[in-house]
């Protein structure tokens, strides 16, 4: 399965249309005002789903991510001079980028990939596709590349 995940052009925040590899609309991302990140996920029918929480006065990055009102897990980045990596404290999973953070795998505690994200470069807006094995998997996965995305927006700003 593949989402083709995109940041809207002119929003005060972080806004994001993630579709699908025919064009429709499955989910929508809408930040709110907030100390660190908040961004909240909504289906295609505008139904809240999930929510990404960035944790403030952390060490390194964390961002919390909750299905609803549940507490899923905490993605944190790692300390590391080149590539970046995240632990995932739920599935078991880990993420590591390329060393221009354009790439990144997502794999689970046995090393089998999950999922894959590609950041598109040559657009107007930051653009990620992200191919995920198991349909299952693709809010969670969805979350990462958020948390991902925003903690990025943090350190450039």
């Amino acid at each position: 399965m593949k989402l083709l995940f995109k940041q809207k052009m002119f929003s005060w925040f972080d806004s994001y249309d993630i579709f699908s590899e025919a064009g429709e609309t499955l989910y929508k991302v809408k930040g709110q005002l907030s100390w660190g990140h908040c961004l909240k996920i909504y289906d295609a029918s505008g139904n809240e789903i999930a929510t990404v929480k960035q944790k403030i006065f952390t060490w390194m990055p964390k961002f919390e991510m909750y299905f609803g009102d549940q507490y899923v897990g905490c993605i944190s980045r790692e300390f590391t001079f080149f590539k970046p990596k995240y632990n995932i404290d739920c599935n078991g999973w880990h993420v590591e980028g390329d060393w221009f953070e354009w790439d990144y795998s997502i794999v689970n505690h046995s090393g089998q990939q999950v999922a894959s994200v590609s950041k598109k470069i040559w657009n107007w807006t930051d653009t990620y596709e992200i191919e995920v094995l198991d349909p299952r998997d693709a809010l969670c996965a969805l979350m990462l590349v958020i948390a991902i995305d925003a903690e990025k927006c943090s350190r450039d700003n």
